[in-house]
């Protein structure tokens, strides 16, 4: 490896930790607590070096949320190729989850920190709205698209919207209560893979219509108009 590639390397490397400490101090401490000295502190470095690769506090953080989004919605796009919208559903809730469970920070950081409107006013996100291989509202909306189009939704889930958010709040509620509560030796808590596998289950249940998906249906009612 050479000079070039090796500066280059470590160059990536701190800017790497720089954002894994904003991370960590942000979910602790919540943003308006935060600064670039602190940030600094905690990766034991000069505030003149992170200044070196963002302008301030504000740049940095943009760049915390574009990355850990655009993460989430790599682990769905992978899921593109699943034909049947039901049964993508049910995998992606289980991808979700596991982007929870090996992301926890992260989870923390996107879902369950307040988030000031300046941090998502970037050209970048604006691009990315909309686009299901960059946006995993947009991939889970475009898939609940393809199912009610398909009839295999219930008759009143008629918008993509609804149904989207019925889902992810549901896994957010379960995953949400494991990370913020799991220590908590009141209620005995089982794995959350158990719980997960069972909810993903129940709301396919709770939001499809009876009947296998190549055969007879239970008749539906007229559609609302």
């Amino acid at each position: 490896m050479g000079s070039a590639d090796r500066r280059q390397r470590q160059k990536e490397s701190l800017r790497a930790s720089i954002l894994d400490a904003a991370r960590e101090l942000l979910v602790e401490h919540g943003f308006d607590a935060v600064t670039m000295r602190k940030i600094a502190e905690k990766i034991e470095y000069s505030p003149t070096a992170i200044y070196q690769y963002f302008t301030d506090k504000e740049s940095l953080v943009q760049e915390l949320c574009a990355n850990d989004f655009l993460t989430l919605a790599g682990t769905f796009g992978r899921l593109a190729g699943v034909a049947d919208p039901i049964e993508r559903l049910r995998q992606m809730g289980a991808a979700y989850v596991g982007f929870a469970r090996s992301n926890p920070n992260q989870y923390r950081f996107m879902f369950m920190v307040s988030h000031p409107r300046w941090t998502w006013d970037t050209a970048e996100r604006n691009h990315d709205r909309g686009n299901p291989n960059r946006d995993a509202y947009t991939f889970l909306r475009w898939t609940c698209t393809e199912a009610i189009d398909q009839d295999r939704l219930r008759v009143d889930l008629t918008d993509p919207d609804l149904a989207a958010q019925v889902i992810w709040g549901a896994m957010h509620g379960i995953i949400a209560l494991q990370i913020a509560m799991s220590e908590d030796e009141w209620v005995d808590w089982l794995p959350l893979e158990q719980v997960s596998a069972s909810t993903i289950e129940t709301l396919i249940r709770g939001v499809t219509r009876p009947g296998p998906p190549d055969g007879p249906r239970t008749p539906a009612a007229p559609r609302p108009r």
